[in-house]
C-alpha cells in the first residue's frame, strides 16, 4: 500500500523530466515533449498528470499553458 502523500513513478519521472529539461535548455518543456520522455502519447494524460503536481504544489505556471510550468521550491 502506498502513502497517500507518495509520488507515483510516473509522476516522479515527469518531475525528473522537468527539471532535467529545465536544466539542459533553460525553459520547460512541452507537453508532448514530456510525454515523449516518460512513455506517454496521449497529451491529455500528461496534462492530467501535471494537473495533479500543480494541485500538490510541486509545479506552478505563469500562464494557462503548461509550457510555462515551473518547480516550485
Amino acid at each position: 500500500m502506498t502513502r497517500p502523500d507518495a509520488l507515483s513513478a510516473r509522476q516522479e519521472a515527469i518531475l525528473a523530466t522537468i527539471r532535467d529539461w529545465i536544466a539542459e535548455t533553460g525553459e520547460s518543456p512541452s507537453v508532448r515533449q514530456i510525454g515523449e520522455r516518460v512513455g506517454l502519447s496521449s497529451t491529455s494524460s500528461v496534462a492530467y498528470q501535471l494537473g495533479r503536481l500543480e494541485d500538490r504544489g510541486l509545479i506552478s505556471r505563469t500562464g494557462h499553458r503548461w509550457r510555462s510550468c515551473r518547480l516550485s521550491t
